[in-house]
């Protein structure tokens, strides 16, 4: 797997690896093939790799940037700005069919990102939110306004920008055409998008091939317009108009940019279960139909894979959880409370502190008795909804007891003791 760059990232023993940028297929196969040959070698060392998406609650997830473009087979790309009328027009016509991809499908790109340990990265430390957008910079958005009231496809400069150091006695550094937006889910990057809400943990095929499938519906609806005797600049501008709701260059991380994203009628499908649900949708089957992706009972049966999947993380995090506590934290809650026999004062709030734990643990066994088998549907919500809190409610308790229980009857490796044990 050729890389381009490889270089320490912001969590501690976090990485990040660039390969070559090739044709999609290529691409997704050698990515999975890095993920196995780091799983091997690293067991060579002792070590192990940790793909999930947020190992370490705090600290920056992982992800993949699916950096991906769309090419002719002549060479031209349909997102560099180009030096040419021709490359600039292409440039625009091309963004406007990103855009009304983004914004019909919105859902259908959000499922594919969408998985149990996603759901806790998504939205905080520089990952993007979990509602899709199109951040095509905020030069270009101005230029979209343009076009809208009636300008020429040919009005957007596409030059690189100076960026000041901040230092007296340094030059100006060369920076992109338009600002990287860490907030956003699907950015501008000069002759490409990153699609950056992809999991570590995933295939990168499946995002991708719904990229190539929305911008495939974007390219025949504006084929549609031209070839119905509209101007191609009327097409553009008609394509943006009824699809700009799906453009926002501001903050995604702020508070009111779900508020916002509701007005412009965006969905914001916050966990697994609410995006798989959208999966199914007759326009979407429609779509892969279309293509000849999937036939309507592949969609179905890639939904059905979706929630099995969901399912199975989340009930497989449960029973390690309690057979964690079980065999764990209570029997070192106990030794540690044997130790203070005597010395009750010395004890302090240790006893409310571990029964506390025993009775969230019931809490969470009881809930997840209950979990219902009626359709995966349900069953998905149902451990989403009402186990999830109750896994995180536990979770507080047994922190608290950590930070009162003697380090050498604690059953488990801290986080400092996982995070940066190598610097002791």
């Amino acid at each position: 797997c050729p890389m381009a760059v490889k270089h320490n990232e912001v969590a501690p023993g976090q990485h990040e690896m660039s390969p070559v940028f090739r044709t999609a297929n290529v691409s997704c196969d050698t990515n999975v093939l890095f993920m196995e040959v780091m799983n091997r070698e690293a067991q060579k060392l002792g070590l192990q790799v940790l793909f999930h998406e947020k190992p370490f609650a705090g600290i920056n997830g992982s992800g993949k940037h699916a950096n991906w473009s769309v090419g002719t087979d002549t060479g031209l790309n349909f997102f560099y700005p180009g030096k040419t009328e021709e490359g600039a027009k292409l440039f625009v016509t091309g963004i406007a069919c990103l855009s009304y991809g983004l914004a019909q499908y919105n859902e259908l790109v959000r499922c594919t990102v969408a998985t149990a340990g996603n759901d806790h990265r998504l939205g905080a430390q520089e990952a993007p939110p979990a509602i899709i957008s199109l951040y095509p910079g905020q030069g270009f958005e101005q230029y979209v306004d343009s076009i809208i009231a009636g300008g020429d496809l040919l009005g957007y400069k596409a030059e690189k920008k100076k960026q000041p150091t901040g230092c007296s006695q340094a030059m100006f550094i060369e920076a992109n055409v338009e600002d990287r937006n860490r907030t956003a889910p699907f950015p501008f990057c000069g002759n490409r998008f990153e699609f950056r809400a992809v999991g570590s943990s995933q295939n990168c095929c499946l995002p991708v091939m719904v990229c190539n499938a929305i911008m495939s519906a974007g390219m025949s609806h504006m084929a549609e317009l031209i070839e119905g005797g509209m101007s191609h600049r009327d097409a553009v501008a008609k394509v943006f108009k009824e699809n700009k709701h799906v453009i926002f260059t501001g903050n995604g991380y702020s508070a009111e940019w779900p508020v916002e994203a509701q007005k412009r009628g965006l969905p914001n499908l916050n966990t697994t279960p609410k995006a798989v649900a959208t999966w199914n949708s007759d326009k979407n089957k429609k779509l892969f139909e279309s293509l000849k992706i999937y036939t309507a009972e592949e969609t179905e049966a890639r939904q059905e894979v979706m929630y099995e999947n969901y399912i199975s993380s989340l009930c497989c995090e449960v029973e390690t959880m309690i057979q964690m506590c079980e065999t764990g934290i209570l029997p070192a809650c106990a030794k540690d409370l044997e130790k203070y026999k005597g010395f009750e004062k010395f004890a302090g709030n240790r006893k409310t502190i571990y029964d506390g734990i025993l009775d969230e643990l019931e809490k969470l066994k009881s809930s997840f008795a209950k979990k219902p088998h009626s359709s995966l549907a349900q069953e998905a919500a149902y451990l989403c909804d009402s186990i999830k809190p109750q896994m995180a409610a536990l979770r507080a308790a047994v922190d608290k007891a950590e930070a009162v229980m003697e380090a050498s009857i604690y059953p488990y490796p801290t986080y400092e003791q996982m995070i940066y044990s190598h610097h002791f």
